[in-house]
């Protein structure tokens, strides 16, 4: 099972990877405007890389809400994801 470290560990370096500057990154970090500032289609391309890497799945809508997130939130969500497979617990 991947702990939220290997999580953080994994997004961060993939923003790296996407040409984002990480060096000062932290938990605290905005994804969005606030802190990365990543537009919607580098959040888009962040949400396949995770898909991809951890078969969780977000959908178009969920788009918008993770560039609303803290690079905290967005592990915990992707942590919450992988517990609870899509389509499960949304009752």
């Amino acid at each position: 099972m991947d702990t939220e470290s290997d999580i953080r560990d994994f997004v961060v370096n993939a923003l790296k990877e996407m040409n984002y500057d990480v060096s000062e990154v932290t938990g605290d970090t905005d994804l969005g405007p606030a802190g990365l500032d990543l537009e919607s289609l580098a959040v888009a391309e962040l949400a396949v890389l995770v898909e991809d890497h951890f078969g969780v799945q977000f959908s178009d809508e969920d788009a918008e809400g993770l560039a609303l997130m803290t690079l905290d939130e967005f592990t915990a969500e992707v942590a919450r994801r992988i517990k609870v497979p899509a389509g499960e617990g949304t009752e």
